[in-house]
Order: structure tokens, then C-alpha cells, then sequence
């Protein structure tokens, strides 16, 4: 760099160090959107909701709320990489786009490590095995059995490829005769499991705590190290089958690669802020089976890349071809 240039250089990155605080201090100015790669009515789209509402009475502007379901959650992470880097578009995205989609399809429009940039960590999953009480099923051996005495004829639900993945290895290692059906969100089958049209479903716990508790469904298993406070009775996914415990799915608060710095740290802090409120810990997490996490930045990049070695090493074990 030429000597007489580097005055100016130290007076460019001065005047951007002054002008970041600016940003923060006038942000948000206007609304805000807050994109789900979910359908409506799921687990993860009524911790959106209940977050953009908290999000409004803290910064002061309306968050509105848009689903961008489909494509295995693609088309809503993508709708939030081509948004403007500027902190009025955030978004709420599970660990299937951002830590497993990049091993089951052979061509992504996007990099998950490079096109967002995590801001806070929102929470663990609890996932869970359950069926329509019809069936009069509540354990693994029972529903096993129950689809041998009816070949062709049971069916189960899920968008989560680590439950799908527990579900095959199940049906190759008792010969269960269950089909799998593909669903885009947690309301869809939930709605699919109370009518019978795909009366066995696995799923978060949080997508229909009221219809178990109403004995509507019956809870067969949970994916946690220990059983639900909730639903004591129910067992995990280690006690029912033996094994390697599956990763839960988690929910974390990301923005586009670009969005400043000061930004991301004040969303971060009004969003831990939150999180940590007694009342909403309660509603939200407590009383839906949800386990909150609070990873900042650093920390929440270092916790998606070690998940994501776990998930490509769990898709190359299920013997999973790219499509």
C-alpha cells in the first residue's frame, strides 16, 4: 500500500466504526418480515409467530410473518438468502436446510455455510412417535405388529429425514409394512394423524401437545436423552428400540451474508432478552416440550458445523443417493 493512501484508509474504517453504532441505534425504522420455511400451523411456525410478536412490543415495529414451505424447506431458505441484507428480512429455519439438505440432493442453489449467517440459536425439537388412538397402538412392538396383520395398508408421515431415516431402519429390521407419505409442516400432519388418513406420524412434540393430553393421539416414543416432563409415561426412541439416539432438530434465527454486524448483535440481544422472560419461556418452551437454547453467533456457527458432520455421517450410514 502506497504511504501516502494508508491516512486515508485508517479514516475510512474509523468513520465505518462510528457509523455501525448509528445503524443499530435507528434500526428497525420501518416493518419487518420474518420468513418460515414451514407451512402455517406447525411447531415452527407458531414459535415464529409468538417471536415476531415479542420482537414488535422490544424494537417497536411490526414483524410480519410469511411462509415459504416446500422443497424439503429449500424454497423458503432461498427466498431468505435473496432478501437485501439489511436486518428487515429475518428468518427462521430448522436443521434440515441447513445441515442436511446439502447430503440428500445432488444440486442446491444455495451454500448454507456462506449464504446465511446464524444470530442466535432458538431451540431444541423434542421429536416423537405417535398414532391416531384409533389404532389402540402405544408402543413399537404393537404398531409393528398391527402393520403385519394389515399389509399395505398403514401409513406414516414426516419432513424430518433423520425420523424418516429411524422409520426405514425399523421397518427393514422387523419387516413392518408401513408407507411413508411426505408432508411439508407439522399443522399438515397433525390434521393427517387425527383423521386417519395417515394415521401414524413422527414429529415435534410441540405440533399437537393439547391432542395427546385430550387422548386424541397416543404418544409412542420420544427422541430425547430422558423421557418428556410432559408425557413421563411415554419412553424415548433408545428405550423403545435400542441404539444410537437420533439428533433432534433444532430452530435457529439467521439473517442474508451481508447484513451488518451491529444489526445481527442487537436482533441477538433483543431476541436472548425473550427467550429468558419467564412468561414466554413457559408458554412457548416449557409447555410444548421445546428445550431453548440462546447459542449466539460464534457459538452457533460452531454448534452447525459439528451437527452438520453428524448429518452427513447419518445420511452415508441410511446408504442415501443424492437426488
Amino acid at each position: 500500500m502506497h504511504r501516502k493512501t494508508m491516512p486515508i484508509m485508517a479514516a475510512v474504517v474509523a468513520w465505518l466504526g462510528c457509523f455501525a453504532p448509528a445503524v443499530a441505534q435507528e434500526y428497525p425504522a420501518r416493518s419487518m418480515r420474518l420468513i418460515v420455511a414451514l407451512a402455517a400451523g406447525g411447531g415452527g411456525d407458531v414459535l415464529s409467530r409468538s417471536l415476531a410478536e415479542e420482537l414488535r412490543k422490544s424494537l417497536g415495529q411490526t414483524v410480519i410473518v410469511e411462509n415459504r414451505p416446500g422443497g424439503n424447506e429449500n424454497i423458503g431458505t432461498r427466498a431468505c438468502i435473496e432478501a437485501a441484507p439489511d436486518g428487515y428480512t429475518i428468518c427462521v429455519l430448522s436443521s434440515e436446510p441447513m445441515v442436511y439438505n446439502q447430503f440428500l440432493f445432488s444440486r442446491m442453489s444455495f451454500d448454507p455455510d456462506k449464504d446465511l449467517d446464524p444470530v442466535i440459536a432458538l431451540c431444541f425439537n423434542t421429536l416423537s412417535m405417535v398414532a391416531n388412538s384409533s389404532l389402540k397402538v402405544k408402543t413399537v412392538p404393537e404398531m409393528v405388529a398391527l402393520s403385519k396383520s394389515k399389509p399395505g395398508t398403514l401409513s406414516y408421515g414426516t419432513f424430518s429425514f433423520q425420523l424418516a431415516h429411524f422409520m426405514e431402519k425399523l421397518k427393514q429390521d422387523t419387516g413392518a409394512d408401513i408407507v411413508r407419505v411426505p408432508f411439508r409442516g407439522g399443522g399438515e400432519l397433525v390434521n393427517a394423524v387425527l383423521a386417519g388418513s395417515t394415521p401414524i406420524g413422527l414429529m415435534a412434540l410441540s405440533n399437537m401437545v393439547p391432542q395427546l393430553q385430550a387422548g386424541l393421539i397416543n404418544l409412542i416414543a420420544v427422541n430425547s436423552e430422558k423421557r418428556s416432563p410432559l408425557f413421563p409415561d411415554a419412553p424415548t426412541f433408545v428405550e423403545a428400540r435400542g441404539g444410537e439416539q437420533i439428533p433432534s432438530s433444532w430452530f435457529g434465527l439467521f439473517v442474508p451474508v451481508g447484513t451488518p454486524k451491529a444489526i445481527k448483535d442487537k436482533l441477538a440481544d433483543a431476541i436472548g432478552r425473550i427467550m429468558e422472560e419467564p412468561g414466554f419461556r413457559q408458554r412457548i418452551f416449557t409447555a410444548r416440550a421445546i428445550e431453548p437454547l440462546g447459542m449466539k453467533h460464534d457459538e452457533f456457527v460452531r454448534f452447525i458445523r459439528e451437527d452438520r458432520k453428524t448429518a452427513e455421517r447419518i445420511v452415508k450410514a441410511a446408504g442415501h443417493q443424492p437426488q
